[in-house]
């Protein structure tokens, strides 16, 4: 069977969604479509609204900052019309983005008052030095220094977390930002848990910015905004456990489509860096080499030809692959020359894979029939549970320097520079730079 069928081009949130299922436009079986709309320069032109009124569509929402205009129209012709227009860059359909089931994930059956810190958090002594970084200056984080999780939520009242929450916010019609689903808390727990479970920063802000609804799909402008909701709230790091596969030969959509995408997720990328936010994210759980279109292609099918794309792709973002308890490359993780800037460790279940303790322990709700909620662990393993990890270290190197005094080229470049060599010296396409170092991330001058 083809990994395309085994597979899919879904997007994915690296561990707890499944990579199964197609990219589908948004709608599809409604008369009227989404479209995704990218202008050209920095900003709206002025009368962007009646080029699409003109064209037979109505604007759902529009950015003048990323240059964008979200709109809906059941007319037959208006996406030629809107991309026949000079101004426009390019547009095509919505694409619906489906949250999948958890690939590893186990409920921690969990008892008495003591830490898990000692018993469980394996992958978080891996990247403090056995809690070595606590002791630097910065080294637990700093509240004022916020990382935002762009996910499924956070489990607001958890008592490892509550008090780091800066900020809960949803974009997602109808929904709170309280995570039902568990994945946006296990990663906020990796980055800034501070009770039973420890994360990497443990004095850290950390804020919830829900994209993905309990039942149902994202977008990309959905994500897009709440990168650029986070650059304007001046918080300092962004975490996105996600990404896709975009096929530009995929016979459910258009290339226009997935142009569209792709363009204005690196918009909001390129908004988010240039206020001065780091933004980090997943390599991905295909166990795929990335390193080029064609070669992505062939690893799903192959039989096929042409070019798919692993999504978000920005040379912005610090993307982490997944290493395991013996700091090796997971055997989900993808790898790729040019594609990974680092590695964290992200779990597995060991060598004889029937071991649990080898996953990544951190905290999650307890969700039962009646949405009665209970704060509680898991188990996950993915380079969802890795990027957190970098994510927090991007933390801990600001509050060691100040907020707002060092860019997010700076301190991806100290991450980068103070990583562990894995496997060649240098870089290599498993691990990028090496796996992450919160002690010599800090003392790095």
């Amino acid at each position: 069977m083809k990994k395309w069928f085994t597979l899919g081009l879904s997007l994915i949130t690296s561990t707890a969604f499944a990579i199964t299922g197609n990219i589908t436009p948004a709608h599809a079986n409604s008369h009227s479509q989404t479209y995704t709309i990218n202008f050209k320069g920095n900003s709206l032109p002025a009368n962007a609204e009646q080029i699409i009124q003109e064209a037979g569509g109505i604007v759902l929402k529009k950015d003048a900052a990323l240059a964008y205009v979200k709109a809906s129209s059941s007319h037959p012709q208006f996406l030629s019309k809107i991309q026949a227009n000079q101004e426009v860059e390019n547009a095509g359909r919505q694409l619906s983005i489906t949250m999948e089931k958890a690939v590893a994930k186990e409920i921690a059956v969990t008892d008495g008052d003591h830490g898990y810190y000692d018993q469980y958090q394996w992958d978080i002594k891996q990247v403090t030095q056995n809690g070595a970084s606590w002791n630097l200056p910065g080294g637990k984080g700093k509240k004022d220094v916020v990382v935002a999780v762009i996910d499924t939520g956070i489990d607001l009242e958890h008592p490892d977390l509550k008090d780091n929450i800066v900020d809960a916010k949803s974009f997602v019609p109808g929904e709170s930002a309280q995570d039902y689903e568990g994945h946006g808390s296990h990663v906020a727990g990796a980055i800034a848990a501070n009770g039973k479970a420890l994360g990497v920063g443990p004095s850290l802000g950390i804020a919830a910015l829900k994209v993905f609804p309990r039942e149902g799909s994202a977008s990309t402008a959905t994500i897009a905004e709440a990168l650029k909701y986070a650059a304007d709230k001046d918080y300092d790091v962004v975490n996105m456990s996600l990404g896709d596969y975009l096929f530009l030969q995929d016979p459910a959509s258009h290339a226009s489509d997935i142009r569209a995408e792709m363009n204005l997720f690196k918009k909001a990328i390129a908004y988010a860096h240039k206020k001065g936010v780091t933004v980090v994210g997943s390599a991905g759980n295909a166990g795929a080499d990335i390193t080029s279109p064609g070669r992505l292609t062939r690893f799903f099918d192959e039989e096929n030809r042409g070019a798919t794309h692993r999504d978000p792709a920005s040379n912005l973002l610090i993307r982490v692959s997944a290493g395991n308890k013996d700091k090796q490359l997971t055997y989900y993780s993808n790898y790729g020359v040019g594609k990974i800037d680092v590695m964290a460790p992200g779990g597995d279940r060991g060598p004889n894979n029937n071991d649990q303790t080898y996953l990544c322990f951190s905290t999650v709700p307890i969700v039962d029939e009646n949405d009665n909620v209970t704060h509680g662990y898991a188990w996950y393993a993915g380079t969802s549970m890795a990027a957190p990890k970098v994510a927090a270290v991007a933390g801990l190197v600001i509050s060691k320097h100040g907020k707002n005094q060092i860019s997010p080229t700076q301190v991806k470049s100290i991450i980068k520079q103070s990583a562990e060599d894995i496997y060649k010296k240098g870089y290599d396409k498993q691990s990028g730079f090496g796996l992450i170092n919160a002690v010599n991330a800090l003392n790095h001058r």
